[in-house]
């Protein structure tokens, strides 16, 4: 079993940049494949980063490639998401993701575990 919980939303100016963070309960952490995805009101969730275990493979979605980066530190227990030059729409509730197992994929279907998500909001 693992608990996800995420941090660092907030409401930001486009162009500006935000760090969210995303804290793993459970020991196998380091085992678990990664991912963050994101929903806009009215709009299905969909896929934005996702990382492997061992931080060997990353995945980005077009729409944030060069902007957004995913990273982990698997002695802490959490995943991040950098994101720079953001743009309204960017606007979403971010959740983070677990997947357990070793192949990394970006399915929502895929993810066994989720988070509660975190508000992001970017003004024009």
């Amino acid at each position: 079993q693992v608990q996800l919980v995420e941090s660092g939303g907030g409401l930001v100016q486009a162009g500006g940049s935000l760090r969210l963070s995303c804290a793993a309960s459970g020991r196998t952490f380091s085992s678990y494949g990664m991912g963050w995805f994101r929903q806009a009101p009215g709009k299905e969730r969909e896929f934005v980063a996702a990382i492997s275990w061992s931080r060997g493979t990353r995945y980005y979605a077009d729409s944030v490639k060069g902007r957004f980066t995913i990273s982990r530190d698997n002695a802490k227990n959490t995943v991040y998401l950098q994101m720079n030059s953001l743009n309204p729409e960017d606007t979403a509730v971010y959740y983070c993701a677990a997947r357990g197992n070793l192949v990394l994929t970006t399915s929502l279907q895929d993810y066994d575990y989720w988070g509660q998500g975190t508000q992001v909001t970017v003004s024009s």
